[in-house]
């Protein structure tokens, strides 16, 4: 039986952070609500694609439009059963608004399944809720979580009702125990090959 998940988006959020597990998710039969701040559904965020070429950091382009599907303003968190929180340079102002915070606390409060990516811990180390959890983010957020009271794993890492990623590469694991812990099966031994 799908399950209804929040997922907090802005502009500027990682392209493939936000549109891939949408995708993902919806596919396997679970209900997504997109929402962010100030905008309604029907409205869209630009996303930014972040592309690793061996530099110092990540590259930045321009990335798509993408559909909020409901109005932040009109949910109500307590309806919803996961949330999702996907990284790019969204969360380092969503953090800021007294809605998103409490949406979060809500998700830790209740003990409900959370996924967040790369960046988007920077929103649960604003919401006080990571005393106490192993978890990853963006290696370059690694300070900022620690001091919000995690110890620091690398790679994919669940714990509890979180599981985080460090960026969309992971995303092959972290949508796999993400969709463990909201009860679905996941096989993970090599495709079946179609009949010829």
């Amino acid at each position: 039986m799908g399950k209804d998940i929040l997922m907090i988006v802005g502009d500027f959020g990682e392209d493939y952070e936000i549109m891939v597990p949408f995708q993902a998710l919806e596919m396997v039969g679970h209900d997504v609500d997109a929402v962010c701040p100030d905008k309604e559904a029907g409205e869209t965020v630009k996303t930014a694609i972040h592309d690793f070429r061996g530099d110092q950091t990540y590259l930045e382009e321009r990335g798509h439009n993408f559909e909020l599907t409901a109005t932040m303003a009109d949910i109500d968190p307590t309806t919803y059963d996961a949330l999702v929180v996907p990284g790019g340079r969204a969360p380092e102002y969503l953090r800021t608004y007294d809605a998103v915070i409490e949406a979060v606390q809500h998700f830790f409060e209740a003990e409900k399944p959370v996924a967040a990516l790369c960046h988007g811990p920077q929103i649960l180390a604003a919401a006080d809720v990571l005393e106490g959890y192993e978890m990853t983010a963006y290696p370059a957020c690694r300070a900022e979580v620690e001091a919000a009271g995690c110890s620091w794993v690398d790679g994919v890492v669940r714990d509890g009702n979180l599981v985080t990623g460090q960026a969309w590469p992971d995303h092959p694991e972290w949508l796999a125990a993400f969709l463990e812990l909201l009860g679905d099966e996941v096989s993970h031994g090599d495709p079946v090959a179609a009949d010829d």
